[in-house]
């Protein structure tokens, strides 16, 4: 058989491929056979190592915190830890509001810094407090977006109880309660109970409390949010509600337990002369009626508002001395005298809430001593203070009702829960 050149060069080509596809795979489906190798495995040493490219590896910004030392500024801080000064300007220029927070630093609080490879500020953080912290962020070369952040505490219940043996602050402490819940505890009860001369050995109390925590980090205690005081053998419980964006303690049944008034405008004050209408005047020695109370007090007292109203008068009053009378609604006046100076906050005409610090125990005009002289009207007519009858606060509206009721009665049975085991015996001859 005859072949041209081409026939010859075509079968030799075919000869070829059928050799190398003996050899190896060229797509299609593989073999799952392993192909014997005539040539010897080369020795470990002698077997080619893969080529690896170079590659550039990027260094993680790094985080720089630092405690905050009395005297120390940023600009200092930038300088002990090497940064770039030109970041410190940028970060100044950036809001001139929030900048003037992050610059007043406060010793033993943190601060934080981002920093690059190759050494510029990517993010400041400043925590200026447990549930505050300031943010700088890098939007650009020039700029950085500052930004105040508040951190939501997280909130978990605590329960305290105990049984009065000696005095109410002991066994709190004892119960494991801060001076500022004891206080809390006197505050809410303080309209039915009296904590001065009425706690009798064997009283109890249990208390529910909010503990607050930031990350997993205890930052202090919150409010009271449900108590009970047994005293003589009566029991008062309360219930924290809030709304309105105000809050405010109320029976189960929904009567606010705050009263209009305030016995008391000092606190822990004695009392050194009570409402006569018969007594011998110290000074002018002649009957001359006393138609308020005398808190005794040192200089500089805090002088509570005992009611929301309205200061009509604020001023020098003959032998009352430096005086602020507060109206309240149209019946009520309340009257402070002998005073040593007058809060600045306060002008005539202002308006005050029941608390308010309107101004300052003294002994301005006739008087013998620093004290604090206080007088209650109804209608113009002088009252005991220590023994009027004092007007309620509003209850929760009827509308709300439901929604207290469901939350009063987990917390009521929480106290019930936590109750000290060894009752009080009632005593119902006494109040």
């Amino acid at each position: 058989m005859r072949f041209d050149l081409s026939s010859k060069t075509l079968l030799r080509a075919l000869a070829i491929g059928l050799i190398l596809s003996a050899l190896y795979d060229f797509g299609g489906e593989q073999s799952t056979e392993p192909r014997p190798s005539t040539a010897p495995l080369p020795s470990e040493k002698e077997q080619p190592q893969p080529v690896v490219a170079e590659t550039k590896t990027t260094a993680e910004p790094t985080w720089i915190q630092h405690r905050i030392q009395r005297g120390e500024t940023l600009a200092g801080i930038f300088k002990r830890y090497h940064l770039n000064g030109d970041d410190l300007n940028e970060l100044l220029r950036s809001d001139e509001r929030l900048v003037k927070e992050l610059t007043r630093l406060y010793p033993g609080r943190t601060v934080k810094f981002l920093v690059n490879e190759d050494g510029e500020l990517e993010k400041l953080v400043y925590r200026r407090s447990h549930r505050e912290s300031i943010t700088a962020a890098r939007i650009d070369e020039d700029d950085f977006d500052i930004e105040k952040i508040f951190h939501q505490p997280r909130k978990r219940l605590e329960q305290a109880s105990g049984i009065i043996q000696s005095s109410l602050y002991q066994a709190g402490k004892k119960a494991g309660l801060t001076d500022n819940l004891i206080m809390q505890l006197t505050d809410i009860f303080g309209w039915d109970v009296d904590f001065q001369r009425g706690i009798r050995p064997g009283d109890q109390f249990t208390v529910l409390y909010e503990k607050l925590f930031v990350d997993g980090e205890f930052i202090g205690n919150g409010p009271i949010v449900a108590a009970e005081f047994i005293n003589r053998g009566k029991t008062y419980r309360a219930i924290r509600f809030t709304y309105d964006d105000h809050s405010d303690y109320y029976t189960p049944e929904g009567k606010s337990l705050r009263k209009a008034f305030l016995r008391m405008p000092v606190k822990s004050a004695r009392i050194t002369s009570r409402f006569n209408l018969k007594r011998r005047h110290p000074l002018l020695h002649r009957i001359r009626a006393h138609k308020g109370v005398d808190y005794a007090a040192p200089i500089g007292t805090p002088v509570r508002a005992t009611g929301d109203g309205r200061i009509i008068f604020r001023g020098w009053k003959g032998g009352y001395g430096r005086v602020v009378i507060l109206q309240h609604g149209r019946r009520y006046t309340t009257l402070y005298a002998h005073l040593q100076r007058f809060n600045p906050r306060f002008k005539r005409g202002s308006r005050v809430k029941q608390g308010d610090v309107i101004a300052y125990v003294g002994k301005s005009g006739l008087a013998t001593g620093p004290h604090l002289h206080y007088e209650f009207r109804i209608d113009g007519v002088h009252k005991d203070p220590l023994t009027v009858p004092l007007p309620d606060s509003k209850p929760i509206p009827k509308t709300l009702m439901a929604a207290f009721r469901q939350q009063a009665a987990s917390l009521l049975a929480e106290l019930d829960r936590h109750r000290p085991t060894a009752l009080v015996r009632a005593d119902s001859g006494r109040k």
